[in-house]
C-alpha cells in the first residue's frame, strides 16, 4: 500500500513537471551571407555584450544540421574562412540582437534560433523549393553551390531540432520566420524578374512544413548596389514589398539605396553590413517578429 502511494505520488510529480515546462519560443533564420553575418564582436559595444551574456542562457541558437552538434548559448561565431576578408574571427549575424531583443522584451520565456546560411546563394537556384540542376547552374558560382539544396537542408535542421525537443517531452512554438537573403538573385535577369514567384514559394514551403498557414515572416529587403544586371536591385526589392502588401504575417524591414548606408552601415565592400549594420538589423528584425506577435 506504501509503496503504491509512493508510485502514484512520483508519477504526479513526474506529469506535473512536465505539464509545467514552459513553450521554448522556436525561430528560423535563413538567407545568405547578411544572415551568416560579419559583424565583428571584438568591436560590439560592452554593454549590449553585457545585456547578451545577461540572457544567453535562456537564448539558444543552433547553426548545425549535424545530430551530434547541440545548440549553443547565444554568441558569436568563429570564422577563419574569408580571413582575406576580414581582419577579425569572431562574427555574428542579426541573430545576436534578434535573440537579445526578444529576451529582454519577454524575460520569463526562452528561445531558440534555428539558423542556415550559405554567403553567395541564389533563391533561383539553392534556395529554390523547387529546385532543379538546371537552376542551380544558371543561378550558382562554383560547383559547390550549384550542389546545395539548402531549402531541404533547413527543413531537415529544424526538424532535427524540433524531434530533439519533443523527445525530451519539451514544449515549442514556432513564433516567425526571418529571411535575409536575395543579394545574389539581383545579378542576372532570369533570377531577378522570378524573385517574387519564388519567394511566395518558398514561404509557401515553409508554412505548409511547419503546419501553420500564418506563420509570420520577416524579410529583411536587400540593397546591393547594381552590379552585373542593373535592374535587379530594384526588381529584387519591389518583389519583397510586393509581398508584404498583400499578406498581413509578412513585414518587410526597409533599408535605404543611398550609398553612404546611414541606416544599416555597411563594410567598405558596399555589400556586408558591419557591427553596427548587424545590430541594427537584429533589433529591426527582433522587433518586428515582437509586433507580428501582437
Amino acid at each position: 500500500m506504501i509503496l503504491d502511494k509512493l508510485f502514484l505520488i512520483c508519477s504526479f510529480i513526474s506529469v506535473f513537471c512536465v505539464a509545467q515546462k514552459k513553450e521554448i519560443q522556436v525561430v528560423l533564420l535563413a538567407g545568405q551571407s547578411n544572415m551568416a553575418g560579419h559583424g565583428n564582436y571584438d568591436t560590439l559595444d560592452a554593454e549590449t555584450k553585457q545585456r547578451i551574456e545577461k540572457v544567453a542562457h535562456r537564448v539558444w541558437l543552433s547553426t548545425s544540421i549535424k545530430s551530434t552538434i547541440a545548440p549553443k548559448p547565444l554568441s558569436f561565431y568563429v570564422s577563419t574562412s574569408q580571413s582575406e576578408k576580414y581582419d577579425f574571427t569572431k562574427h555574428f549575424g542579426p541573430e545576436l540582437l534578434i535573440g537579445l531583443t526578444l529576451a529582454e522584451a519577454h524575460p520569463n520565456e526562452q528561445f531558440l534560433l534555428i539558423k542556415t546560411a550559405v554567403g553567395g546563394t541564389s533563391l533561383y537556384g539553392a534556395w529554390n523549393p523547387n529546385w532543379t540542376q538546371e537552376k542551380a547552374n544558371i543561378a550558382e558560382r562554383g560547383a559547390e553551390r550549384k550542389s546545395l539544396h539548402l531549402y531541404r537542408t533547413h527543413l531537415i535542421h529544424f526538424q532535427k531540432e524540433l524531434n530533439r525537443l519533443k523527445s525530451e517531452g519539451q514544449p515549442y512554438k514556432i513564433i516567425g520566420m526571418v529571411w535575409m537573403q536575395g543579394e545574389s538573385d539581383t545579378n542576372k535577369e532570369i533570377t531577378a524578374s522570378n524573385y517574387q514567384k519564388n519567394l511566395e514559394n518558398l514561404i509557401t514551403g515553409y508554412r505548409k512544413e511547419v503546419s501553420l498557414p500564418n506563420l509570420p515572416v520577416v524579410i529583411g529587403q536587400v540593397n546591393p548596389l547594381p552590379r552585373k544586371f542593373k535592374q535587379g536591385p530594384g526588381l529584387v526589392r519591389k518583389a519583397m514589398t510586393n509581398i508584404a502588401d498583400y499578406d498581413k504575417n509578412i513585414v518587410v524591414v526597409k533599408t535605404s539605396t543611398d550609398p553612404l548606408w546611414k541606416d544599416y552601415p555597411k563594410h567598405t565592400d558596399n555589400l556586408h553590413y558591419n557591427t553596427e549594420g548587424q545590430k541594427r538589423l537584429g533589433i529591426a528584425f527582433g522587433k518586428a517578429l515582437i509586433d507580428l506577435q501582437n
